[in-house]
């Protein structure tokens, strides 16, 4: 029943890759808009050892982009509904739920120690974006970042590429990432999702958000609220699963 999820995977890329796919580890940081449909394509992809990384609720703002966002969802965890919807995808999977808002170098510690093979950054808080990428080039884990799927409407203009590369580098998100990662001494050597397309909003509308860890941290923040579309963050995420995808297979194309 397990393989018979995959056959039209193993069609396009073959029987080795699909196993390569199975012995493989990712994990996902952010399950909304563009974390979820990554993390999702991954395991339609047949990578089985997930962990998946998220503090947050559902809300009615979130029905417009996010693929587990319903009326019926609203108000639950997203970490839950994923474990339910990934299982509910293929019951094999091996999946490591971290309940949280990431703050803490010891998660990319005990991932590089369990020897995972990729991470995707879907974090839309700042701060956190820059030390988790910080955290994966210091500890040698291959990551490839969102950056550029809100205030957007084309999904035309997504492009990976890797940092030192990266084209529309005045959009405001995009240089203030790039800065923070110069400062840290980051120039190269991490892939982005990103976008050609300049970004607009209708009003510029920012809030307060206090949060506080599991580990009883206190944490207090000015979030900027993006506008957003349907269209981009989804395929974002598709992006970086195909890339985390492609990146872990062999050539199998003759």
């Amino acid at each position: 029943m397990i393989n018979e999820i995959f056959d039209r995977n193993i069609l396009f890329w073959g029987e080795e890759n699909q196993q390569i796919l199975k012995s493989k580890k990712v994990a996902v940081f952010g399950l909304g808009g563009v974390g979820g449909y990554c993390v999702e394509a991954l395991a339609r992809a047949g990578v089985r050892k997930l962990t998946i990384v998220d503090f947050d609720t559902v809300s009615k703002s979130n029905i417009n982009r996010q693929i587990i966002a319903l009326q019926s969802t609203v108000g639950k965890k997203k970490t839950q509904l994923f474990e339910q919807r990934l299982k509910d995808i293929n019951p094999d999977i091996n999946l490591k739920i971290i309940d949280d808002f990431y703050n803490s170098e010891e998660i990319i510690i005990d991932l590089a120690k369990e020897k995972y093979d990729y991470i995707a950054d879907a974090i839309d808080t700042m701060r956190s974006k820059i030390y988790l990428l910080e955290n994966c080039y210091k500890n040698k884990i291959p990551v490839i970042s969102s950056m550029g799927a809100g205030n957007r409407i084309d999904p035309t203009q997504l492009y990976i590429s890797d940092l030192k590369d990266i084209e529309n580098k005045n959009a405001p998100f995009v240089s203030n990432v790039i800065y923070q990662l110069k400062k840290l001494g980051i120039t190269e050597g991490i892939t982005f999702v990103t976008s050609r397309e300049k970004p607009f909003v209708q009003e510029k509308i920012s809030e307060n958000e206090k949060i506080t860890t599991n580990s009883g941290l206190d944490i207090e923040f000015n979030k900027i609220i993006p506008s957003s579309t349907p269209f981009v963050a989804s395929t974002a995420g598709i992006y970086m699963a195909y890339y985390i995808v492609n990146s872990l297979i062999k050539e199998f194309r003759t």
